[in-house]
């Protein structure tokens, strides 16, 4: 696929002088030597394809908004070169530079028209805007009595109103309602099969892992890894909860997929396994079916208490279901050097034909975040096929009955 847009060595400093005199005088090519400069990034290179789908993660401060805005063109970089093949539509803050004083449908066109549109292409969408935003009688209130959701629902709806070759969306998207984010999902998703290219900047995995085939995280401003999504964010999760040992290492298991591994190891899973109800162990379980996960650890250094999590992801790494021991009122307390512990719990898997993998937590507090000791992703691997159930689709199953009831005129 040919390149839409390619970021070159972009690097942004935000520069403070000891006086206005000296900032201003700098814009004119005068070199005065700051008092302080804050670097944001650091020579950010990659390129995007056409029809790709990228999501951008990283912690707070990591410079995605910055380097957002860089591509956007409303901040310029210190050093490097972007180059863009098609019309950009981007949401990056909400309100997009919305008047509080103007009316909706009146900053729609205020809006629209700084992006390029003509009064005559915004006559022709702004019913669809207005529909699409379904805020009622407030579309023609003054935005200032907006909530944050309101002015998202128009936001979105003046940006999307003409399908862009690229589209770039910020957090933004985090402040909406349940029900706009999947109305919002469903237009962007349209728009993907129509070739848009899609920047996402989240901190939502099940939206960056959902929708992209593609994720770049950014560490203290510049780009720490670009692949996979899963691979990604399963790095990023333990970039979170190893803050103190940043001991993280990925691996490519033997079925190709990268395992990330994180945590002081202070004590690591030994054994983990699925079993049917004859002792067996199995890697291939039918639909409904009862199976018993056991979850061997070993102790190397004493630790005062030891909480067990696990999860059960599909192929794109989402959540299926998890679980800690202490949902069970179990902590192992007092651990001792070479001390093993065996956690067994039963499974009905009433979940969904496919692949799923295990990950497993072992960790001091409620979450791995709280003292990490062992993060291990795709820590097991299984499928789910469906042996005697009826036809169904969805990634869960339930067991349905139907209730005929007939009637004559």
């Amino acid at each position: 696929m040919s390149t839409i847009f390619e970021v070159k060595n972009i690097s942004k400093s935000f520069k403070v002088y000891s006086s206005e005199l000296k900032r201003v005088l700098s814009w004119f090519g005068l070199r005065f030597k700051p008092r302080q400069e804050n670097q944001v990034l650091k020579n950010i290179s990659f390129s995007i394809a056409h029809g790709e789908a990228v999501g951008i993660v990283g912690q707070n401060g990591a410079g995605k908004s910055t380097l957002l805005k860089i591509i956007t063109g409303t901040l310029k970089p210190s050093e490097g070169s972007i180059h863009i093949g098609g019309r950009v539509a981007a949401i990056l803050e909400l309100g997009m530079g919305f008047h509080p004083d103007l009316t909706g449908r009146q900053n729609v066109y205020h809006s629209a028209g700084l992006m390029g549109f003509t009064v005559a292409e915004i006559d022709a969408v702004i019913d669809e805007i207005e529909d699409f935003a379904e805020i009622g009688e407030y579309f023609d209130q003054p935005v200032r009595t907006y909530s944050s959701g309101m002015q998202l629902r128009v936001a979105f709806g003046v940006v999307t109103a003409y399908r862009p070759d690229i589209l770039i969306i910020d957090e933004a998207m985090s402040v909406g309602d349940a029900y706009f984010q999947h109305k919002s999902l469903s237009r962007i998703r349209e728009f993907q099969k129509q070739g848009t290219t899609l920047l996402l900047v989240s901190h939502d995995k099940g939206a960056i892992q959902a929708i992209c085939n593609r994720a770049i995280l950014l560490e203290k401003g510049c780009v720490l890894k670009d692949g996979d999504p899963e691979e990604v964010m399963d790095f990023y999760n333990a970039l979170i909860a190893d803050k103190e040992t940043k001991n993280i290492e990925q691996s490519v298991n033997v079925i190709g997929k990268v395992q990330t591994v994180s945590g002081s190891a202070d004590a690591t899973v030994s054994s983990i396994g699925l079993y049917n109800d004859q002792g067996q162990e199995v890697v291939t379980v039918g639909v409904g079916e009862g199976v018993k996960l056991s979850i061997g650890i070993k102790v190397h250094k004493p630790i005062p208490s030891l909480v067990l999590g696990y999860m059960i992801k599909d192929r794109l790494g989402q959540v299926v279901f998890g679980e800690t021991s202490m949902s069970h009122g179990v902590i192992y307390e007092n651990l001792k050097v070479n001390q093993h512990i065996n956690f067994t719990v039963i499974l009905p898997l009433n979940i969904g034909v496919g692949s799923y993998s295990i990950a497993t937590a072992l960790s001091r507090g409620k979450s791995h975040v709280e003292g990490n000791i062992e993060w291990k992703d795709l820590a097991f691997l299984f499928d789910v096929v469906n042996l005697n159930q009826k036809d169904f689709v969805g990634s869960v199953w339930m067991q349905t009955s139907l209730i005929e009831n007939k009637s004559e005129d």
